[in-house]
């Protein structure tokens, strides 16, 4: 629809004239995010640093009838960050302090901009832990986290990010600015208005300010890795884990089609022979987590694993954590166009689920790569697709 003169005056006096852009060339980056073949182009890009500068926005953008849209680091599978209608896209990637972690409150707060990995580094750096773990945390925002409530390395002991999210401030369309939750972690009087905004893509609010909170560092944290003639297999071992009361902190699996990208991209040392591969791991005291990963090796083992490793030191288990990170980057090399699915199924069905996928990949003659997060069902069929693909 395009923005009239004023309304692009007026968004520069709120942020300054710097951090707006409407030039095509400087909206095109942000008519797509991480999610393939959507697509949705903005009036107007927006970099507000403050809560009060968001607030402007929207008060001016509501009286005007013109869509926003927040947007972190667009790292999301979900098109939730796109101008399908046009408007404005408010960029939250200025808004990245972190403005305090207590150690004491066991909690952290940060801007919306602020990204995963640096909280957790920041974290870590007072002896915490922050346990939201996705895949995209170099890049990802907290803000974004929230706003699509992310999974992760880690959910199936840990959770996902709702169940570390404390409070929070967000912005109405209003331009009202409210505050919902606190710092304690018990906080069960009212409605829970921060768990309404957790998930919900921007749809109610712009979040500018979360507080999450944060657990004490594992002892030691240790990373294995089981080969298996197929996912089948693989996912069998799964089902065997769980039912023998085992939950690891990490449980993920790849396929062969992922192996081989990976090991291609990373070169990590990753056994290309092997149908599919399991990555374990799990973290606490040091004695207990030395026996939770001998009984997965076990279970493992007992169910066709082709060979078992534990990782040597802590660089080898990060390294092994790195190859399922990768995953989708490695396998967006192999074609033009990746498409991600995220399908999630009761974990004693889940090598049923595998087995549908090949099939189906076999019968239409299309190259599907699948891995996941083992221990809660949810699996991501990767579909790469050629260069002669057409729409």
């Amino acid at each position: 629809m395009g923005l009239g003169q004023d309304v692009v005056g007026g968004l520069a006096a709120i942020v300054g004239p710097e951090h707006v852009r409407t030039a095509r060339g400087d909206l095109e980056p942000y008519a797509r995010d991480a999610t393939p073949v959507f697509r949705g182009a903005p009036d107007a890009v927006v970099w507000p640093r403050t809560a009060e500068e968001v607030a402007a926005v929207l008060r001016l953008a509501t009286r005007r009838g013109i869509p926003v849209i927040p947007r972190g680091a667009g790292s999301n599978l979900a098109a939730a960050t796109l101008a399908d209608r046009g408007g404005i896209v408010l960029v939250l990637t200025r808004m990245t302090t972190i403005l305090e972690v207590d150690a004491d409150e066991l909690l952290a707060r940060v801007e919306a901009g602020v990204t995963t990995a640096a909280l957790s580094e920041a974290a870590a750096a007072k002896g915490l832990l922050y346990a939201p773990d996705p895949g995209s945390r170099t890049v990802s925002t907290v803000g974004g986290n929230v706003a699509t409530c992310a999974g992760g390395l880690r959910g199936l002991k840990y959770g996902v990010t709702r169940n570390y999210v404390l409070g929070a401030t967000a912005v109405l369309p209003t331009g009202e600015i409210i505050r919902t939750g606190g710092r304690l972690w018990k906080d069960v009087a009212g409605y829970d208005l921060t768990r309404l905004l957790t998930g919900s893509e921007g749809t109610l609010g712009v979040l500018t300010e979360i507080t999450v909170a944060l657990l004490p560092m594992p002892a030691t944290a240790t990373t294995g890795v089981a080969y298996f003639p197929s996912l089948a297999d693989a996912g069998r071992a799964v089902t065997a884990v769980i039912a023998d009361g085992i939950v690891p902190a990490t449980l993920e699996f790849l396929d062969a089609k992922c192996i081989g990208a990976v090991e291609d991209f990373a070169h990590l040392g990753l056994r290309r022979d092997a149908g599919a591969l399991l990555l374990f791991g799990d973290d606490g005291h040091a004695d207990a987590v030395a026996r939770s990963l001998d009984r997965i090796g076990e279970l493992s083992t007992r169910h066709a694993a082709l060979e078992v490793t534990l990782a040597p030191d802590v660089a080898r288990s990060e390294a092994l954590l790195a190859a399922r990170r990768c995953a989708l980057p490695a396998l967006s090399r192999l074609g033009t166009l990746t498409i991600l699915e995220d399908a999630t199924v009761p974990r004693p069905r889940l090598a049923e689920m595998v087995g549908r996928i090949d099939e189906i990949a076999e019968r239409h003659d299309v190259s599907i790569a699948t891995f996941g997060h083992a221990g809660d069902g949810n699996l991501h069929p990767t579909c790469v697709v050629d260069p002669g693909f057409r729409s």
